[in-house]
């Protein structure tokens, strides 16, 4: 697997002679069309579209550019990817503008082969849009499965030949493209959620490329991309029981019981009313199950989720109906269902093929079973689902293994509670790669570097410090110590005790 990787990596290096780069150097940088992207500069780079033939068919990768503010402290380039995969990454130059970073760094953004403004890979739409409820009947368990092969399949026909070519492994070449194109020896790393993947990729491809590295929330780099899954429920569930225990301790506001035990009780008896009719503004029970995961997982909206949860008891017993307390609640809900649709296109559903998933999709319903019965609440069954990649139509290229880092000592940013990338995932990263780990204790949010509240929502709110142990390292190269614990800046509401504390965690 290694020295397949390897020699393609090869390949590639050795297509890049002193003539192709000069070439490539030539970059016509133009400001940036669009709102979005005021103040940017974009280029368009070409790459092979198989490397293994770098002068064949080409494809265009869309790049973006904030330039460092003080060229006279200027130590090179900072390559940007916010994950997905799938994501655009046009934007992130303009997310760390006020960070120190801006001033001493180019920040080079990127639309990925197959994304954006790049050459696009798309997958056919269906007219079909099943019904996948978030606790299924043993009736309902093999329409997962035949939206899954529907899926793969349309996939398999909208993206064609390209369709194999779009991978990591690709992508890490086409980084390092762009650096040849740019005129660097060598660049640094800020990447996000799966972002961290394609970070550990390019390191090992191109170790002798990568100074200095920021994988933030990370993916594990042992486990497959379904094995992962498991501890995505493991940390949904435990974010549940801490928001019980909080409210447990503050019984005499929410009225939801006195032990974390009690306080599931009470949810469990909401859930049981919504399924027969709505409760608290909730329509059905895949809403209601949907609603539980995020509110548990945000710590600024566990106040208004156990105010919710009240006024439900309430209604049961024959209150009158308000939903008005779940307006911060209604809107987190909404905004994680854009970023999932944001990251649900053709890219999405080819990159995460290149990880082996189970065949046997009788493994998949006993694991769907297990979720439903046990805890269902966070939409746990759909990740223990079928996928496209169950029925995958193409023989990916094989994933290079990532083992102790052959650059310079990096950083991962990992936050407790978090569900995208449970924290589990970044202590493995971390240790894999001997990189420093800057924990985030008691923190729901995904992505803990040059956070910027929402508005209307008011979190996440930035981290000074997680943002100053990564600004000293990008700057000056300073690493905090091996294992350093920042405490959350998004912490729940104030809300008085009901007497001495029980531990949240």
């Amino acid at each position: 697997m290694r020295s397949t990787t390897l020699a393609v990596a090869v390949l590639s290096m050795l297509a890049l002679t002193p003539a192709t780069e000069a070439r490539a150097a030539a970059l016509d940088w133009q400001p940036c069309k669009g709102t979005a992207l005021a103040g940017l500069d974009c280029a368009t780079l070409t790459v092979p579209m198989d490397y293994r033939t770098p002068f064949g068919a080409q494809l265009s990768i869309a790049l973006s550019r904030h330039r460092a503010t003080d060229p006279l402290r200027r130590r090179g380039v900072l390559f940007t990817n916010p994950g997905g995969p799938g994501g655009s990454g046009l934007e992130m130059p303009s997310g760390y503008a006020d960070q120190p970073i801006s001033q001493v760094y180019d920040i080079i953004g990127m639309d990925p082969r197959g994304v954006g403004a790049s050459t696009r890979l798309s997958c056919l739409i269906s007219s079909w849009r099943p019904d996948l409820p978030s606790r299924p009947t043993d009736a309902d368990l093999p329409v997962f499965t035949a939206y899954a092969r529907e899926t793969e399949e349309l996939c398999r026909r909208g993206g064609g030949d390209l369709r194999q070519f779009i991978t990591t492994m690709n992508t890490a070449r086409d980084l390092d493209r762009a650096r040849a194109a740019l005129g660097e020896r060598k660049i640094n790393y800020l990447g996000v959620s799966y972002g961290t993947w394609l970070g550990a990729v390019y390191g090992e491809m191109f170790p002798q490329r990568l100074d200095r590295s920021v994988l933030d929330s990370a993916l594990d780099p042992i486990k497959t991309w379904h094995e992962q899954d498991d501890d995505i429920l493991t940390t949904i569930e435990a974010n549940f029981t801490r928001w019980a225990t909080w409210a447990a301790n503050r019984d005499q506001t929410f009225k939801l019981g006195t032990t974390p035990r009690e306080v599931r009780a009470s949810v469990d008896k909401i859930a049981e009313a919504v399924k027969t009719k709505p409760i608290a503004g909730f329509r059905n029970i895949d809403l209601f199950d949907e609603n539980v995961g995020i509110s548990t997982r945000s710590r600024p909206l566990w106040k208004e989720f156990g105010e919710t949860m009240s006024q439900a008891l309430g209604e049961i017993s024959g209150a009158k109906s308000d939903t008005a307390p779940r307006s911060r609640t209604d809107r987190a809900v909404a905004t994680a269902r854009e970023d999932i649709k944001a990251t649900r296109n053709g890219v999405f559903q080819t990159v995460t093929c290149e990880w082996n998933w189970p065949s046997n999709v009788e493994d998949y319903y006993a694991d769907m079973r297990r979720a439903r019965d046990h805890f269902p609440y966070g939409d746990t069954v759909s990740y223990m689902a079928p996928t496209n990649c169950t029925f995958r139509s193409f023989t990916p290229e094989p994933l290079p293994k990532i083992g102790p880092a052959r650059y310079p000592t990096g950083l991962v940013l990992q936050g407790d509670g978090d569900t995208n990338t449970p924290y589990v995932n970044g202590e493995v990263m971390a240790e894999t790669l001997g990189s420093s780990l800057v924990s985030v204790a008691g923190e729901g949010t995904h992505g803990q570097y040059a956070n910027v509240p929402d508005p209307l929502m008011g979190f996440p709110a930035a981290n000074p410090c997680v943002d100053n142990a990564v600004n000293a390292y990008l700057l000056d190269g300073v690493l905090p110590g091996s294992r350093v614990t920042c405490q959350s800046t998004n912490p729940p509401p104030s809300v008085p005790f009901d007497g001495p504390p029980r531990s949240v965690g």
